[in-house]
């Protein structure tokens, strides 16, 4: 029953995706709507921060794994790699409660924010786009998205007719890690009627990697030898994970309303894990031979730990073309999930994670006129969440939150101004603890169309975050950190101001897209050591502080169309990023280095090939405990042949120089190196 009365509330509480039309602004042709910048219609040409979006083709041949590795080459993000099976979006830096990561539109309601090790409770090959967007989006979404927004949309609930069967499957298999994955979806239309089915299942084993799994600093700080360049598997960092899902909508004249329902089940190793629990009982003082202390831990080695995700979620989404003053359309969206995780040690049942809860979000879209847009909306998300066990180091949490927000954007063809105002309620409650903060965002924004091709854009905001329930009331060991941590209850809310500007160009042979930006923070809330440690399990005691903050950076993308013949050209593409961040207490833990890569693409109507040389960069800025990272490059390579309509096969061959990688954004970078040379095989077909 509460369940039925929770999913009915938020059919009326939620909204997400813009509204239909033809044109930004007076005369202003669209090309690609981005859903997730606005309510109503933004070019993704037009808008004034940096935004990604990859379709369905990009998705089929992105780096296999998590969300986080599937979004790690982009420009200005990178992955919070945790073995295959567990990887959140790191942007511009930012990571875990900074970054939002919706499905169409609303949030998760799973655990992947509170823990590196925590996998999302969504796989990329379930969407039909990806779309990220860097910097605040905290007006539109709340201050969960003051580093970021990545939003996962799917096509089970059809906003449009669909005549008859339509529907794709792919599937692939790599050899870094003997994998497997398939994937489909199917519509089905009839009258006013859609139905949509869709799986997923990805199954891989510990990966290859081309180096021991403890890099060298990690080695030489426990006073062990480093036995030179080996090959190695990367244990327990195999993944099962299905998911499966089913809609059906409605469809009409003036609007469509729809529901969905999906299943997810997950089952996947925790490299790095097991490896504290042996270091506990464990002196590294060089005292032991190297190899016999490995052969002495194979002789006795205990099963490594796992965890078993199951997450059942229900949405509900709608439109409705009206004529109510100055508006002219309403949308509806709403979640509800029921999720838990097991952490499975040495095959039993230990830590036990819960969160089952709510969100939903109601927009008015203004119509148009003469180049004016807008829309008004409200949000409300209210989330139980607990956990139970040795490792349950934040107690039973009820969190609620309600925000009232207005965007508005004028584009009068060669130039135009846009802004936003949000206002945020959020409270956490424990059985003995309660906290409330009150929070207003805003922003305002100016863009220029000085001549043909040419658009140049700069945006100010004041984003506020309240502080998560770890951030609170922490109080225990997490192992996934490597640390015991203490939460803060005096935090206050985190305030940022943002300065981003952009500028691109479209003319030509040329494709440019400049971003840069710059971030003040007041009370950025930074994990820290205290000196202490923890007697029982000899780890170092951090807490959460409040301090200064200053980030900056940039992204590039710039292509050159080399040579073009009817349907076939050549391309030289180049991207590049850098990011950052400086504290009153020192630098930032684990802030990503530079990286660059340079790609060739050849395309033809048949045929794309793709050669592609990644570099990244040393991050030697660290904080106290942290080892530095060395750069790498990396060489990609891939084929994708359509010998007929719809149908495509596609070869793929990254790191294929077996480059030692290790992602400075990782926790786990010096016990697990990303995986070495991969080719991958893979079919699919549309129809």
């Amino acid at each position: 029953m509460r369940k039925s009365l929770l999913l009915a509330s938020a059919g009326f509480l939620v909204a997400a995706g813009p509204a239909l039309g033809q044109t930004a602004g007076r005369g202003v042709e669209v090309t690609e709507v981005v859903v997730t910048a606005a309510p109503f219609v933004v070019s993704l040409d037009s808008v004034t921060t940096s935004v990604d979006v990859l379709n369905r083709d990009d998705l089929d041949t992105a780096s296999p794994g998590g969300l986080g590795e599937a979004l790690s080459d982009l420009p200005g993000v990178r992955s919070s790699f945790f073995g295959p099976g567990a990887s959140r979006p790191v942007i511009r830096g930012l990571a875990g409660p900074r970054v939002l990561v919706l499905s169409n539109g609303v949030g998760m309601v799973d655990a992947s924010a509170l823990s590196p090790d925590h996998q999302v409770a969504v796989d990329p090959q379930e969407a039909r786009r990806i779309e990220v967007l860097r910097g605040p989006a905290a007006l539109a979404y709340g201050g969960s998205a003051i580093g970021g927004v990545v939003n996962v949309i799917d096509s089970r609930i059809s906003e449009t007719k669909v005549e008859g069967l339509e529907g794709r499957i792919f599937g692939a298999l790599s050899s870094v890690d003997d994998g497997e994955m398939v994937s489909g979806g199917l519509k089905a239309g009839t009258g006013p009627w859609v139905f949509s089915l869709d799986a997923m299942r990805r199954q891989t084993e510990d990966y290859d990697a081309p180096v021991p799994a403890e890099s060298r600093r990690q080695l030489a700080a426990e006073g062990e030898e480093f036995l030179g360049r080996q090959a190695s598997t990367v244990e327990n960092t195999g993944v099962t994970l299905e998911s499966y899902g089913a809609g059906l909508s409605y469809v009409g004249e003036r609007g469509f309303l729809g529901l969905a329902v999906k299943q997810t089940d997950s089952l996947y190793g925790v490299p790095g894990h097991e490896h504290e629990h042996e270091d506990e009982g464990h002196d590294h003082d060089g005292d032991h031979d190297h190899e016999e202390d490995h052969d002495e831990e194979a002789l006795g080695e205990e099963e490594g730990v796992r965890i078993d995700l199951k997450q059942t979620r229900y949405d509900l989404r709608g439109g409705l073309d009206l004529a109510l003053g100055p508006f002219e359309r309403l949308r509806v969206s709403g979640g509800y999930a029921d999720y838990e995780h097991v952490e499975i040690e040495d095959g039993a049942p230990a830590t036990r994670f819960l969160s089952e809860g709510w969100e939903g979000r109601l927009e008015l879209v203004q119509a148009e006129r003469d180049g004016w847009q807008g829309a008004v909306g409200v949000q409300a998300l209210t989330r139980d969440f607990d956990a139970l066990g040795d490792e349950a180091y934040v107690p039973a949490v009820e969190i609620n939150e309600a925000g009232v927000f207005t965007l508005q954007r004028l584009d009068r063809d060669s130039w135009g101004v846009e802004g936003g105002l949000r206002f945020d309620r959020r409270t956490l409650e424990t059985t003995t603890r309660k906290a409330e903060f009150d929070n207003v965002s805003a922003s305002l924004g100016a863009f220029l169309r000085p001549a043909q091709g040419w658009y140049a854009g700069v945006s100010l905001s004041r984003a506020a975050r309240a502080p998560t329930e770890a951030e609170l009331f922490a109080q225990g060991l997490h192992i996934a950190t490597r640390a015991f941590e203490v939460g803060n209850a005096s935090l206050e809310s985190e305030i940022s101001y943002a300065l981003d500007a952009t500028l691109h160009y479209e003319g030509g042979p040329w494709d440019a897209d400049l971003h840069a930006f710059a971030v003040r923070y007041e009370g950025f809330i930074d994990l820290r050591p205290t000196g202490a440690v923890d007697p029982e399990s000899e780890l170092g005691i951090f807490t959460y502080r409040q301090t200064d903050a200053e980030f900056w950076g940039g992204e590039a993308e710039i292509a050159y169309r080399l040579w073009q013949d009817g349907d076939r050209s050549f391309t030289l593409e180049g991207v590049a990023d850098y990011v950052r961040g400086d504290t009153d207490l020192g630098a930032p833990a684990r802030i990503p280095p530079w990286s660059a890569t340079g790609r060739a693409v050849f395309a033809s109507d048949l045929w794309t090939g793709k050669l592609e040389l990644r570099q990244v960069g040393e991050q030697t800025r660290v904080v106290d405990g942290e080892l530095p990272t060395d750069g790498y490059r990396m060489i990609n390579a891939s084929l994708v042949v359509r010998p007929a309509a719809g149908f495509k096969i596609f070869l793929e061959g990254r790191n294929l120089n077996d480059a030692e990688a290790r992602e400075h954004a990782s926790f786990l970078k010096d016990l697990a190196p990303l995986p070495g040379r991969n080719i991958r095989l893979g079919v699919g077909y549309t129809f």
